[in-house]
């Protein structure tokens, strides 16, 4: 078996050129995101309402670095199924604990189902696809929390369970992404032919 040198080094850089795109989608999208919000907040003086910006944008974000990562179905279904739980859990235990808003105006202080939804996105970001993802993703969730904070709509420690009930949510149904190694289809181009490839790994 002869080993293409110049060949190697090309999918090698075509790999990383690759996967160092797709981060800086994510980067790229979720600062947006980011400094969408503060831009709102600023412009508005109103971050509640920038923070529940960013808490609906997440998950939007999300789906889009999903479907840019060979649109990858599997993890579309999982950011699902992670959100609805991680909601369905925050939502049943802020109507079981009686925990009165710092504004006063009810009991279902804790956990912050909007910090819920922001941090939900932000874990199956990062488990899904690493930090280069999940660290703007998370600075996005902290804003989320922050200005749930800042609205008196919640205690510091209501984000905090928010974010633990997403972080273990997460653990248990989310998986490392990566590709079908299993089956691939390629092209291959020469002087002398031109051809399309088919390979099979058992």
């Amino acid at each position: 078996m002869t080993l293409n040198c110049k060949r190697l080094r090309q999918v090698l850089q075509l790999t990383f050129d690759v996967n160092y795109k797709f981060a800086s989608l994510g980067i790229a999208l979720s600062l947006t995101v980011t400094s969408s919000a503060a831009a709102a907040a600023a412009s508005t003086s109103n971050i509640e309402t920038a923070g529940k910006a960013v808490a609906i944008a997440l998950p939007l974000v999300a789906v889009g670095i999903s479907l840019g990562h060979h649109e990858d179905w599997d993890g579309v279904a999982e950011l699902g199924v992670s959100t609805a739980t991680t909601l369905g859990i925050a939502y049943l235990i802020s109507h079981v604990v009686r925990e009165q808003r710092p504004d006063h105006s009810d009991f279902h202080s804790l956990p912050s189902d909007t910090a819920a939804l922001g941090y939900a996105s932000a874990d199956y970001l990062w488990a899904r696809y690493g930090w280069q993802y999940g660290v703007p993703a998370y600075a996005a969730a902290m804003f989320v929390g922050y200005s749930r904070v800042d609205a008196k709509k919640h205690h510091w420690y209501d984000v905090a369970a928010s974010s633990l009930i997403a972080y273990g949510v997460n653990y248990a149904i989310v998986t490392r992404y990566h590709e079908n190694t299993q089956y691939r289809v390629y092209g291959s181009a020469d002087p002398n032919a031109v051809g399309i490839h088919f390979t099979m790994n058992w």
